[in-house]
C-alpha cells in the first residue's frame, strides 16, 4: 500500500526521533529470511535493548539528513533491501545478539556496517565490538584495577604488626617451655 506525503513525513519524523535517542545503528541485509526468522531476531534484539526495522531507504535517508547528524556516517551504506537495527541499550550486547543470529543464517543475513558515537563502523569492527566483555564485567575490572594497589598496601601495612605479634608469641612460647 502506497503512503501519501503526510504519512511519509510522519514516518520520517518518528524515525528521526528514534535515531536521536539511539546510541547506535547497524545495517543488515536480510534476503531470504522468513517472517519467523525476523520475529526471532526482533525478540533477541528487544532483550538487548535494540529494535530491527525494515524501512524504505529514501525515508530513512531523509530522516537521518533532516534531524540526526550523528548517524549521517551510514548514509552511503543505505542501499538495497536492508534492515536497520536501532540500538538504545548496550551497543556491544546488541551487536553480539545480532551477529549470533547471523551465524546460524549464513548468507541470508549479513551485517554490513553501522554507526556508533557518530563514527562509521565496518562489519569487522562490529565483530570486534561483539567479542568485548559486557559492560558489567568491564566495570568490575576497572574497579578491581583501582582497588588492587590499595589492597597491596593494606596487606604490607598489616604484615608488620602481624610479624611483630608472631615474634612476641615465639618468644613467649620459648620462655614458657
Amino acid at each position: 500500500m502506497a503512503m501519501d506525503r503526510a504519512q511519509k513525513a510522519a514516518l520520517r519524523d518518528s524515525l528521526a526521533e528514534r535515531f536521536e535517542k539511539a546510541s547506535g545503528a547497524v545495517i543488515a541485509e536480510y534476503r531470504g529470511l522468513t517472517v519467523a526468522d525476523l520475529t526471532e531476531l526482533r525478540v533477541k534484539l528487544r532483550a538487548a535493548g535494540a529494535e530491527f526495522r525494515v524501512l524504505k531507504n529514501r525515508v530513512a535517508k531523509k530522516a537521518i539528513e533532516a534531524k540526526s547528524p550523528k548517524t549521517a556516517a551510514i548514509l552511503k551504506d543505505i542501499k538495497g533491501p536492508i534492515g536497520l537495527v536501532l540500538i538504545s541499550g548496550d551497543f556491544a550486547a546488541a551487536t553480539k545478539s545480532l551477529l549470533e543470529f547471523g551465524k546460524d543464517r549464513g548468507e541470508k543475513f549479513k551485517v554490513t556496517a553501522g554507526v556508533m558515537d557518530a563514527m562509521r563502523v565496518t562489519a569487522d569492527d562490529l565483530k570486534a565490538i561483539s567479542e568485548l566483555p559486557s559492560k558489567g564485567v568491564l566495570l568490575g575490572r576497572i574497579v578491581g584495577t583501582l582497588v588492587s594497589p590499595h589492597r597491596g598496601l593494606l596487606t604490607v601495612l598489616n604484615g608488620v604488626p602481624r610479624s611483630l605479634v608472631q615474634v612476641i608469641n615465639a618468644i613467649k612460647e620459648t620462655k614458657n617451655a
